[in-house]
């Protein structure tokens, strides 16, 4: 017979007490009981594994998938942007450089200047001005810096054509007030313009390092993260196993090929892909680095040669700037990145001996000023002859121009490569990680259906 104890109520010391209250206290425990079962129970455990699974797959995904998102935004910055500013900045300075020798070359013939001088002149302010544009359109909506150089670099370059011509227009008639222009113009252009169009140089190489290195390594976050998703599906394959007494779940091996599949496309990409950014960096950017700052080291000292002759310098001072920028073109071609690399070793092999025959004319110019024969060192200097000054200068600047173009497509050409690699990935693991979630609920929820 069912006996139901009931609680009733009682005096004791005049007090009222509740009586037997053990019915409500059981079916407590009762309750409390069934749910501690139901969390050890296997469709508990499945349901745990499930969503620490789907955790760890999304978690793995979003981040395979943005880090290989992001490589491709850097290589891709990198080719439409950051390189080509740097490449517009050079060929600034270069331009800039070319237009103030060439203005100095015409006014130390004196008079009318030959055609090809001022030829020479016009095509370089043009490509000052072509540059400036490309330039423009390679910055940063962030990059006030170079930005406001560019800016300036526009302003005074107007500045600096007008002086020119003044100063042509009374070197014509004969008026010495033009060598003062001329000297404005020059110090306009050596103490504004070509630092500043430096500056920008080096901000913009600066960019491209740094851009680079960011693309080197590996994504081994990434593939961590993979090989963990990988470990723990393989483990719950097999504890999914042996508690529903099944070889194979078809969905954990779903999940498991997708997420192996994916590991190793990136690992063998990711590798790939800054294999050939280190190369790009090796082969490409620091030859190009090398080259640069050798083109620019040339053109500093051609300047420092023609404006001794102009100014008809007898203290030494430009020929002390000749010099030094000499060595240090010597030093940079001399074991260099470049000779390094099959392909550009022939370039700067032509440029270091050009630059041996530059100082050799060089020399016969300093000695015909040490006599005080004027036009003879200006005829040195200036002169048309395959073995004066201006010849060598532009067989040096030639070698290295050419050395500049084979760098810069050897690092813009592993940039792409690296950037390819990675072009089907992105998409790839957004799909992969979602048919791998899929494969954990088809496989896990079959199970859990058991025991309900």
């Amino acid at each position: 017979m069912d006996v139901r104890v009931t609680p009733t109520l009682g005096t004791v010391g005049g007090r009222l007490e509740r009586g037997d209250v053990s019915g409500p206290v059981v079916d407590h425990d009762r309750r409390a009981d069934d749910w501690r079962a139901l969390l050890r129970s296997t469709p508990a455990a499945f349901l745990t594994l499930g969503a620490l699974l789907s955790i760890l797959l999304i978690v793995s995904g979003i981040v395979a998938g943005q880090t290989v998102t992001s490589r491709q935004a850097t290589h891709s910055r990198l080719l439409t942007s950051v390189e080509p500013l740097a490449d517009a900045a050079q060929s600034l300075y270069s331009a800039l450089s070319v237009a103030d020798a060439a203005a100095a070359t015409g006014f130390i013939a004196g008079g009318i200047e030959p055609e090809e001088v001022r030829e020479r002149y016009t095509q370089a302010v043009g490509e000052a001005s072509t540059q400036l544009v490309a330039a423009a359109g390679g910055i940063a909506a962030d990059d006030r810096v170079s930005a406001r150089l560019l800016a300036d670099i526009a302003g005074r370059l107007t500045v600096y054509t007008g002086l020119v011509e003044t100063a042509r227009a009374n070197n014509r008639v004969g008026n010495p007030v033009g060598a003062a222009y001329l000297g404005e113009a020059s110090y306009l252009m050596q103490s504004e313009l070509l630092p500043m169009a430096q500056e920008l140089h080096e901000r913009s190489s600066s960019a491209v390092t740094s851009t680079q290195r960011a693309a080197v390594q590996p994504p081994w976050t990434s593939i961590g993260m993979l090989l963990m998703t990988v470990v723990a599906l393989t483990g719950v394959h097999v504890i999914v196993s042996r508690i529903s007494r099944r070889t194979l779940n078809l969905g954990l091996l779903t999940a498991i090929a997708s997420t192996g599949i994916l590991l190793c496309w990136l690992l063998v990409a990711g590798l790939i892909s800054s294999s050939a950014t280190r190369n790009a960096v090796e082969r490409g950017g620091e030859p190009l680095g090398v080259f640069t700052d050798s083109r620019i080291l040339a053109q500093q000292a051609r300047t420092a040669e023609t404006l001794q002759l102009v100014r008809r310098d007898v203290t030494g001072e430009y020929d002390a700037m000749f010099d030094g920028s000499m060595d240090r073109l010597e030093e940079l071609l001399t074991g260099s990145a470049a000779a390094d690399v099959e392909s550009q070793a022939e370039p700067a092999g032509r440029a270091a001996e050009a630059r041996t025959a530059w100082l050799a004319s060089h020399d016969r110019v300093q000695a015909a000023l040490d006599r005080g024969d004027y036009p003879a060192a200006a005829i040195l200097a200036t002169g048309p002859g395959p073995d004066e000054a201006a010849a060598q200068f532009h067989a040096v600047d030639r070698a290295l121009e050419q050395g500049i173009d084979l760098a810069r497509a050897e690092l813009r050409g592993n940039e792409v490569r690296a950037a390819d690699t990675l072009s089907a990935l992105a998409p790839a693991a957004w799909v992969l990680t979602v048919l791998a979630w899929l494969g954990v609920v088809g496989g896990l929820a079959p199970r859990i259906r058991e025991y309900l």
